[in-house]
């Protein structure tokens, strides 16, 4: 009597992390909101994709763009979206009441304390410095999440060139954000919508 080996099992394909529930949704972005003092870019960045890995860095970048041409503040678009993509409505609003629940009460108690202490020489100077601070973590992570451009359809050349000239725009001209970003930004959709319609070799 011959026995039929047993067929191998393809192995199932390894799970993406992804928020496991409606709470936490709201507890990772409470905890991440609580965070962001003086920016929140670099925290969303860490928690998101180097320690959660709920987006990897190519799709942080093509969020981030999305979040900030949308009205409203960047990272609560950007919760919303994640939300919104894992657990439909229910999930926007509870990333949306993760990242302004706590940060709230948190901000309340601070301006009643800066209120006393404001016109202390020493209070001012300490939140000049943390502006410093705050501004090289957001450049740290702009160098960070430039990797992702290499695989950019516009490809690295053209992206360096939208963000000099998004820069120079912006920090030199002082021209102001919303037409930097009707302008680059409507010249770069065009210019990738017509990469992307092109047929490959």
């Amino acid at each position: 009597m011959s026995s039929t080996p047993a067929s191998p099992q393809d192995p199932s394909p390894a799970r993406r992390p992804q928020p496991e529930s409606v709470s936490d949704l709201f507890f990772s972005f409470s905890f991440l909101a609580l965070q962001g003092f003086g920016g929140v870019l670099p925290v969303v960045q860490r928690e998101l994709v180097e320690k959660k890995k709920w987006l990897t860095r190519e799709e942080f970048v093509e969020e981030w763009s999305v979040a900030q041409v949308m009205p409203g503040p960047n990272v609560v678009n950007l919760a919303m979206t994640i939300g919104g993509r894992y657990f439909g409505l229910r999930g926007a609003m509870a990333a949306l009441a993760g990242m302004l629940a706590f940060p709230l009460i948190v901000v309340l108690c601070l301006g009643l304390i800066y209120g006393h202490f404001s016109a202390n020489p020493q209070v001012a100077g300490a939140l000049r410095g943390m502006a410093a601070v705050a501004a090289g973590l957001i450049a740290g992570s702009g160098l960070k999440l430039a990797g992702a451009l290499k695989s950019n359809v516009l490809g690295i050349v053209w992206c360096s060139l939208f963000a000099a000239l998004s820069f120079a725009a912006t920090a030199w001209l002082r021209v102001p954000l919303g037409y930097v970003l009707l302008v680059m930004g409507g010249l770069a959709c065009a210019l990738a919508y017509t990469k992307l319609g092109r047929p490959r070799a």
